[in-house]
């Protein structure tokens, strides 16, 4: 498929609301020999009170069909806004890690992973 901006990436979710690259760590390799599950974790700087929390954290990609790989519901009950999964990566493409704050606001880190194809290793 085609790949998308960054815009198109986060627009349909932010809608204008504001955006800043910070509090959140995107973790996942760099080089991926197998884009079926990829690992990647997500790690937001937050309180998780009542009054200051993740609502939602979404991992997006910039070349999949659907853009959305994965969205997950957070709250104060949660204690920390942390978490982990694996992710299919129709190839090599920016990841973006998304989280909306419950002022409404949004924060996000992104990175690229390489999708290398496993090739046969002749062991002659």
């Amino acid at each position: 498929g085609q790949l998308l901006n960054f815009s198109q990436m986060v627009e349909p979710l932010t809608q204008g609301a504001r955006l800043l690259k910070q509090d959140v760590k995107l973790l996942a390799p760099v080089l991926a020999d197998n884009g079926t599950l990829v690992p990647i974790a997500v790690q937001v700087q937050s309180p998780m009170t009542v009054q200051d929390h993740v609502t939602h954290l979404y991992l997006l990609s910039q070349r999949n069909p659907v853009t959305r790989m994965a969205v997950f519901h957070l709250g104060p009950w949660n204690g920390r806004a942390d978490i982990s999964t694996r992710v299919r990566l129709a190839g090599t493409q920016d990841v973006v890690a998304l989280a909306r704050l419950s002022n409404g606001e949004f924060r996000y880190d992104q990175m690229e992973i390489i999708v290398t194809e496993s090739a046969c290793v002749d062991a002659s």
